[in-house]
């Protein structure tokens, strides 16, 4: 199972919900949340670039009692920079201009595009031991995320909560108020992006309605903004899914698109 977030604030968590959240601080990803020994823990920092695009701007990544600090084009292990391909026990970190990839042993994939995508694929042996903005993966959507016991979150409520608190940390948490509207104009134009030639191996194996969706929300994010960031994100990131699932989607940029 895959937890992904990308493009303009979105997030699917391993059971499948996917909700947006703007926040710009040290966020918990995914973490083991056991009592005892915790395995791994998944950190990420959010911010917005210079075009005001969400992006990660570092991953701190624990694996057992390896620390792993990862910023595009820099991957730094217990404090030492290294050069990948990097290979430690239990665990492979590799590298190119578009990728960073971690493979850790325990049963973790992690797949950074160095800029606004992050998709950590877990083994179920992890069920319903993780926490973060990925969720419980317990199988269950919305449950003990958006409905703990009697008490309902937003999705903004929720992101607040996997904050990392640090004493020197200067950001603001998003307004819990503020939960981002529907949307549901642009579905023609979404699902034709989605559907073409392209993607004919993709239909099958991935939920097409919720790329639909995050796709839709995008449109009206972008105002009509011929923005490619806000256009392209989530089509890329079908793309990428369709990929990991062992699909092959075929060209989709073209010269006027992406």
């Amino acid at each position: 199972y895959v937890c992904s977030t990308w493009g303009n604030n979105h997030f699917k968590t391993f059971d499948g919900d996917t909700y947006q959240f703007p926040g710009i601080c040290e966020y918990n990803f995914v973490s083991d949340c056991r009592d005892s020994y915790k395995e791994f823990s998944v950190h990420i920092q959010r911010a917005l670039d210079s075009n005001n695009h969400p992006e990660i701007q570092y991953i701190l990544l624990k694996i057992k009692d390896i620390t792993v600090y990862l910023k595009p084009k820099l991957v730094v292990v217990d404090g030492r920079i290294v050069k990948t391909p990097y290979y430690t026990s239990g665990m492979l970190i590799e590298t190119n201009d578009i990728y960073t990839k971690v493979y850790a042993k325990l049963g973790l994939i992690l797949i950074w595009n160095q800029q606004d995508a992050l998709m950590v694929e877990l083994d179920n042996k992890f069920n319903n031991h993780t926490c973060g903005l990925c969720g419980d993966y317990n199988g269950i959507q919305i449950y003990n995320e958006f409905i703990n016991g009697d008490v309902s979150y937003n999705s903004i409520t929720y992101g607040n909560l996997q904050k990392i608190s640090k004493p020197n940390a200067k950001c603001e948490d998003p307004d819990e108020t503020q939960a981002l509207p529907s949307c549901n104009g642009h579905r023609e134009e979404c699902e034709r992006l989605l559907t073409s030639p392209a993607f004919a191996d993709c239909r099958l194996r991935l939920n097409l309605e919720m790329y639909i969706q995050a796709c839709m929300q995008d449109k009206c994010a972008c105002n009509g903004k011929e923005d490619s960031f806000c256009l392209c994100s989530t089509i890329s990131e079908y793309s990428r899914q369709c990929s990991h699932a062992g699909g092959r989607p075929g060209e989709w940029r073209t010269q006027q698109f992406c």
